[in-house]
C-alpha cells in the first residue's frame, strides 16, 4: 500500500476542477484518520514527501494537494493568486475526498490558509499543526505591521531572475534545501509570487479577544528567521497553553531542513491527540 501511494503521491494522480484552476491531489484513503497536508508560499507537495510516508505508514489516511498557481495544480492565465479561492479550495478538496472532519496540517502560507479555515469551520477540523507560520490573529507591534506593509513592495523590487536564490536562503540552512527551494521558486513567475505573497499577508488580522476552538500544536524550525514567526510561536503557545515543536537546524522549511525530526514531532503530535480521544472515550 505504502509504496502505490508513494507513485501516486509524487505525481499527484487526481484532479478537481475548480472555477479558473485544476488542483492536483492524492488521497492514500482508508479508515485512518484524515490528515491534509498544505505546502508554503511558491513550493509544492513535495516538502511533504518524507512526513506523508510516514504517516502513511502508521495507518493514517494522508490527502496531499498543490495549491492553485502551485506545482501540478494549475491557474488560468490572467487570474490573480487570492486568499479567498485558496480557502474555497481547500473547503471543496474535503468535500471531494468525502471528508467530514479532518486534522489539518499547514505549513507558513498553508499554515495561514489552516487557521483560517478553522476558524470559519472549527465543526470541520479534528485538529490543527501549524508550521512555520505566523500567528493570524496575534498582537503585532508597530514595528511588524510596518514589515508587514513594506514586504511586497520590497520585493516588487527586486529583479526577478534574482528573487528564488533570495527567498531560497531566507527560508533554508542546508544547502542542499536551499538549493531545492530555489529550483520550485524559479518556476513561478514573479507576478505570480507576489500575488501569493499579499495573499499570505491578507490572513494577518490581529484579534486580541479570538482563542483556537480546536486542538493544536506547533512546529518551526529553530533557525527561522521569516517575518515574525520566531516571536508569535512562542506567544501563542504561551497563551493558549499548547505545544510548540522547535527543531534544531532547521530554518523556515523546517520539513526539508529536518525531515526525520519534524516526521517525529507530526507523529508524536497526533499520537497524544489519539490517546487523549481514547481517554475521553472510555470515561464517557
Amino acid at each position: 500500500m505504502y509504496s502505490c501511494y508513494f507513485q501516486r503521491m509524487v505525481n499527484l494522480d487526481r484532479r478537481l476542477d475548480r472555477s479558473n484552476a485544476v488542483i492536483a491531489f492524492s488521497d492514500s484513503g482508508g479508515d485512518g484518520v484524515p490528515v491534509v497536508l498544505t505546502h508554503g508560499a511558491g513550493v509544492d507537495h513535495t516538502m511533504f514527501d518524507v512526513q506523508a510516508a510516514d504517516l502513511v505508514r502508521d495507518g493514517l489516511r494522508v490527502v496531499v494537494w498543490d495549491l492553485r498557481g502551485h506545482g501540478q495544480s494549475t491557474l488560468a492565465d490572467g487570474v490573480r493568486f487570492v486568499a479567498r479561492d485558496a480557502l474555497e479550495d481547500l473547503d471543496a478538496l474535503l468535500w471531494e475526498c468525502e471528508i467530514e472532519r479532518a486534522v489539518l496540517v499547514g505549513h507558513s502560507l498553508g499554515g495561514n490558509l489552516v487557521q483560517a479555515f478553522s476558524r470559519a469551520h472549527a465543526d470541520r477540523v479534528r485538529g490543527m499543526i501549524i508550521l512555520d507560520s505566523t500567528w493570524n490573529t496575534g498582537p503585532l507591534s508597530s514595528l511588524e505591521r510596518m514589515a508587514l506593509r513594506i514586504a511586497a513592495p520590497a520585493l516588487s523590487l527586486v529583479p526577478a531572475r534574482r528573487l528564488p536564490a533570495l527567498m531560497a536562503r531566507a527560508s533554508a540552512v542546508k544547502p542542499e534545501t536551499v538549493a531545492r527551494a530555489e529550483r520550485l521558486f524559479a518556476r513561478m513567475p514573479k507576478s505570480r509570487f507576489l500575488d501569493v505573497w499579499k495573499a499570505t499577508a491578507s490572513f494577518v488580522e490581529p484579534d486580541p479577544r479570538h482563542r483556537t476552538e480546536v486542538p493544536f500544536a506547533l512546529i518551526r524550525g529553530a533557525d527561522d528567521r521569516t517575518g515574525n514567526i520566531a516571536t508569535s510561536m512562542p506567544r501563542w503557545a504561551a497563551l493558549e497553553n499548547v505545544a510548540e515543536h522547535v527543531v534544531p537546524g532547521a530554518g523556515h522549511i523546517v520539513t526539508w531542513d529536518a525531515p526525520a525530526q519534524t516526521a517525529h514531532a507530526l507523529r508524536e503530535i497526533l499520537e497524544n491527540w489519539r490517546s487523549a480521544d481514547g481517554r475521553e472515550e472510555r470515561r464517557s
